[in-house]
């Protein structure tokens, strides 16, 4: 018996390292032009096919990752910089985990409260607020935090198929 419980906590030692360990990280940095999603979406879709594809992640968990990624690039330009030069950087880093993927987009826009914008109400219009919505379904986790060193970071989470179960 007490080399079972041995054995077993072995096991979920190993197995919480697992989860605690960076499989495979990217970085790229873009100015603030919404020209560049385009290539923002391509460097995240070569990183998805390079790791993500064979760790079982489906096309569909990868197609709303990418929306998401759209998303929050498009947010960080269009609200974050929207009075900043273009020349202003947007930084994108991705970390898959054994568990998730992460995506986070740091930004030098002024803070902002997410808790501030009202959901959409169903069946009704309303100008903005779509896109903080619209993450939030995307992924499984949408966190933003204003860094000390002055810039925002958007955290997008997704988990894999397999942590869910």
């Amino acid at each position: 018996m007490q080399n079972l419980i041995t054995s077993n906590l072995g096991l979920l030692i190993f197995k919480s390292q697992l989860m605690f360990s960076i499989v495979q990280q990217d970085h790229l940095t873009v100015k603030s032009e919404l020209s560049l999603l385009n290539q923002v979406q391509e460097w995240f879709e070569q990183f998805c096919l390079q790791h993500l594809s064979q760790l079982g992640w489906s096309k569909t968990q990868l197609d709303r990752l990418n929306l998401a990624l759209a998303e929050g690039f498009t947010n960080a330009v269009r609200h974050a910089h929207h009075a900043l030069p273009p020349e202003t950087t947007i930084e994108i880093n991705i970390y898959l985990w054994i568990d998730r993927l992460e995506i986070r987009i740091w930004d030098y826009g002024k803070p902002f409260n997410p808790d501030a914008i009202a959901e959409p109400e169903p069946g009704t219009l309303q100008v903005g607020g779509y896109g903080w919505f619209l993450l939030r379904r995307l992924a499984d986790r949408v966190v933003y935090e204003r860094g000390a060193d002055g810039r925002n970071c958007l955290l997008i989470v997704k988990y894999s198929v397999e942590a869910q179960k």
